[in-house]
Parts: C-alpha cells; structure tokens; sequence
C-alpha cells in the first residue's frame, strides 16, 4: 500500500471532496496525509481524526473579509472575480502551501491535489512522483461535439476553434501571474495554463457523476469521471435536533434554502430573500441562517432556520432546494431526490444550473443579480407543481445511488 499525500485550497465545497477521497483511500490500506488551506478558516481537524486521515492546516487563519470582497466584486465577470480572490487569498499563501507541496512530495509515494494547486504539481515534478487531480467541475474539458459553455454551437470545426478561444482567454489573464513560481523552479516554459498548469498530465479525476457528464466519451484519456466525491455522513457527527424532526413532522415537505458558503458573502440580502420568498410563495421552509437575528434552530410560523449541518439526510426530506449551484451542493440535491431552484452567483454555478435544467430536475437558472423574492416564489411554486420534475428527481436519485465515485476514484488512483 501506498503513502499518498493530497493537499487542497479553497471553501468549504473544495475540500470535503478531498477528505471524502483520503477517507477511502485511507480505508482501503494507504497512509494518506492531506494538507488544507481553507479561505474561510475552517477547520476539519475533527472529521479527518474520525476518518484516520493526518491533517494538516496553512495557515491556521486566512482571515479573509468575505462579505467585503463580495461588495468589492459583485459586479465583476468571472476571470476578474478569480483574480481578485487569488490576489486575496492564494498568492499572498503561494510560498507557504508551497513549502507543504514539497514536504508532501519529500515524504509520499503519490500526490494528489485540487486542481487549481499547481504548486503541488511543481513538487511531484522536481521529486519524480506521480501527480493526480481532482477537479469538481467539466465545463473547461474541451469535447468534439460540444463548444465551451455559453459559445455557440457551430459545428465540430469551429467549435474546437472556439475552444482555443478559450485557452487563450485564459493565458492571457492567469499566464503570466501562475507561471511564477513555475519558472523559478526552473522548469520550461508551458502552452498553456490549461491543461498544462492546472491539470495532471497522467491522471485528472472528474469528480462529476455520469449522470451530469454524458459528453464524457469525447474526452482525452487522462480526464476519467469518477463519480461525486461523497463525504459519508457518519464522519461528521450530526444528529438531527429534535425541535427539527418535530418541524418535519408538523406540515407538507419544507423547501430548503441555502447560498452554502456564499451566503457569508451577502448574509443579510440572502436572509430577506429567502423569507421573503417563502412567505410569497406559501411554502413552509427550512433556511440556513446567516444572521444574528435567526438564530441557527429557532423558527418563525413556517420557517425553520438551521446552521451548520451535513445536507443530505435533511435534503431527503424536502420537496426542493433552493442553492447556488456549487458542484457539491447540486450533487447532493440530485442525489436526495429533490428538484433544484438555481440562483447562481458566478459562471460555473450557471453551468451546473443549466446541467440540472437538460435532465428535468430544475427550471431555468435564475441569477442572483436578478433575483428578487417575487421571482423567486415564483420559481420555487412551479417546481412544486410540476410532478414530472419530481418524478425525474426520483429516478435520477436512484441512478446516483448506484455509483460510488470514492470507491471508483480509489480505483483508478490504484492503476497508477
């Protein structure tokens, strides 16, 4: 059995992916150690203990003012929002994660890193170990038949044109910031920052479920989906509030609401919004709080407000999720059973949002910057009654429950 080494970096929905694939690594015989930076301070020390993984936390603390960087970028497009937040929260880091890179290379016989650390890349490369991604999201794997999300279909030609569109789109904003640390390691120049920087050259796990990723036959050999990276829920140590039972148990399936870690960014907006929405709409609602004024399990006539918690045992229970489209939280709504109302915040989020949409288990995306509580009531009563939409959750649930991408991906990690 292997010591394999896996470092991630971002928010809440980059690194339980992670500690799910370490725990199943871990369990089927590896010493796995993974090394987290996590931008909203969170610390996962706890889960990884119950899963007998080694963690490592750098730094301890970003503190990172999310609520004034979402002000700051709100009306930004998606490349300026991500180097605003690497500016933010990953180059002033760069040197430390990249110190944790190369203690991970020098003490394992395998890397493995979300596939924005290409710090860890350069590690594996100046040590000689094998380097595999994860990445959580297909939209940038370029397919013959398909041109990247939001360009017109023209044709297999001219969409493989507008693909390196893409890929120079992203040279010219990312190139020459990420190829930094790259080149003062010494090593020669690259092409392009994708794939070349931010994606292995052997193996790249697309943590997607086939169920979202039919194009996934077009792809090179080095992309394999694996399936969703499912944290299971016993490593997390919840246990449902019986005043919540009691609220389930008390009126029709609620509607849950929630921004995941988003919702830090505009707490207060996304409060009235939500309760607003349901009041609009008539539902009964379980909301994330984000708010000193709704304290995490208390209640306001047909609202129950919940902090912190695993999503899927309380999303079996709802009629529909009201979410952001992160890659996580879209999964685990699939998953569950439960039809999608898709406010997205950024690109990617509209990606998954328009995913949900192709299979019958949303609506069309409603973005957040056109989001008010009367479109939103709106959209969450018509997926209420539209019975085909439940009965395409239903059996998209149960086509999901047959794979298991932990056990999939270790698999493939074993092949190397």
């Amino acid at each position: 059995m292997a010591k394999i080494g896996i470092q991630t970096w971002g928010s809440n929905g980059d690194i339980r992916p992670l500690i799910a694939l370490a725990g199943g690594l871990q369990q089927a015989g590896h010493s796995v150690t993974l090394v987290v930076s996590s931008i909203d301070d969170r610390n996962y020390a706890d889960v990884c203990k119950r899963l007998n993984i080694e963690y490592r936390q750098l730094p301890e603390a970003m503190h990172f003012d999310m609520p004034a960087f979402a002000e700051k970028t709100y009306k930004m497009n998606t490349i300026q929002w991500l180097i605003a937040l690497l500016e933010a929260v990953f180059f002033p880091f760069e040197q430390e994660i990249y110190q944790a890179s190369q203690q991970l290379a020098t003490e394992n016989d395998v890397l493995i890193a979300h596939h924005f650390l290409y710090p860890l890349k350069i590690a594996a490369i100046k040590h000689g170990k094998p380097y595999i991604t994860v990445t959580y999201c297909h939209g940038a794997i370029p397919t013959k038949s398909l041109p990247p999300f939001q360009f017109p279909n023209l044709g297999a030609m001219l969409n493989r044109q507008q693909w390196k569109i893409l890929n120079q789109t992203l040279d010219w904003a990312l190139k020459k910031r990420l190829s930094k640390l790259w080149l003062s390691e010494g090593l020669p120049k690259f092409k392009h920052v994708y794939p070349s920087l931010l994606t292995s050259d052997l193996l790249n796990l697309v943590a997607v479920d086939p169920l979202l990723c039919p194009e996934r036959g077009e792809w090179s050999a080095v992309h394999q989906a694996c399936g969703f990276l499912n944290l299971p829920v016993e490593a997390e140590n919840w246990t449902m509030p019986k005043d919540l039972q009691d609220f389930l148990v008390s009126g029709d399936p609620p509607v849950y609401m929630t921004f995941g870690s988003l919702q830090q960014a505009v707490p207060d907006w996304s409060m009235e919004l939500f309760i607003e929405a349901a009041r609009l709409s008539g539902c009964r609602a379980i909301i994330q709080t984000s708010s000193e004024k709704y304290p995490a399990d208390s209640q306001a006539e047909n609202i129950y407000f919940i902090g912190k918690h695993p999503h899927q045992p309380l999303f079996k229970k709802c009629a529909s999720v009201v979410h952001h489209g992160g890659a996580g939280t879209t999964h685990s709504v699939a998953l569950s059973g439960c039809p999608s109302v898709v406010v997205p915040f950024m690109d990617e989020q509209l990606f998954w949002g328009c995913q949900l949409q192709k299979i019958g288990l949303a609506g069309e995306p409603l973005p957040s910057k056109k989001a008010d509580a009367k479109s939103l009531a709106g959209r969450i009563n018509s997926v209420l009654s539209t019975e085909s939409m439940q009965q395409a959750a239903d059996a998209s649930a149960q086509q999901m429950q047959e794979h298991d991408g932990v056990a999939e991906a270790v698999k493939l990690i074993n092949t190397i």
